[in-house]
C-alpha cells in the first residue's frame, strides 16, 4: 500500500486511491474486528469457565488422594483377605480331590482284583466242566461199545438161530 502511496504522490488519483484503500479496509479487512473477538472470547471464557475447572481439577485432585490414601488401602486388604481365603478353599478342594482319587483308585484295583479272582475261578469252573465232559464222554462211549458188542452177539445168536431154521 506504501508503495502505491508514493508512486500515486504525485498524481491527482492520489485521493482516489486513499479512499479506495479505506473502502477496501472496512468492508474486505476483518482482521481488526476478528481479534477484538478473539481478545472478548478469551476474556470471556478465562473469567467465566477458568474457575469451574480450576474447581473440578481440585475436586478431582481431592478424590484421587482420598482413593490413594483410603479406598487402595482398604480395597488391597481385602482382596488379600479374599484371595487368602479362595486360596485355602482351592487347597481344601484339592486335598479332597485326591481323597476321592486314591479311593477311586482303591476301588478299581479292588474291582480288578475281585475280577482276576473271578476269571480264574470261572477258568477252573470251565476245566472242571471240560474235565467232567469229557469223563461222560468217555463213559458214553464205553457204554455205547459195551452196547454195540452186545448188539453184535445178539445178533450173531440170532444169525446163529437163525441158521438153524434155514436149514429146514
Amino acid at each position: 500500500d506504501r508503495k502505491r502511496e508514493a508512486l500515486a504522490a504525485g498524481s491527482t488519483i492520489q485521493p482516489i486511491i486513499k479512499d479506495v484503500g479505506e473502502i477496501y479496509s472496512r468492508l474486505l479487512d476483518h482482521r481488526p474486528v476478528i481479534q477484538g473477538e478473539i481478545r472478548y472470547f478469551i476474556k470471556e471464557f478465562e473469567e467465566k469457565r477458568g474457575l469451574r475447572e480450576l474447581r473440578v481439577l481440585e475436586n478431582l485432585k481431592n478424590t484421587i488422594l482420598e482413593t490413594n490414601d483410603h479406598v487402595l488401602p482398604t480395597c488391597e486388604q481385602a482382596m488379600h483377605d479374599k484371595l487368602q481365603e479362595a486360596f485355602k478353599r482351592l487347597q481344601a478342594a484339592n486335598d479332597m480331590i485326591h481323597k476321592v482319587q486314591e479311593r477311586e483308585h482303591e476301588e478299581r484295583k479292588l474291582q480288578a482284583e475281585k475280577l482276576m479272582a473271578r476269571e480264574e475261578k470261572r477258568v477252573a469252573h470251565w476245566e472242571a466242566f471240560l474235565k467232567e465232559q469229557e469223563t461222560k464222554r468217555a463213559e458214553v462211549d464205553e457204554e455205547h461199545r459195551r452196547a454195540m458188542e452186545r448188539l453184535k452177539e445178539q445178533y450173531s445168536e440170532m444169525e446163529k438161530e437163525l441158521a438153524k431154521y434155514v436149514s429146514f
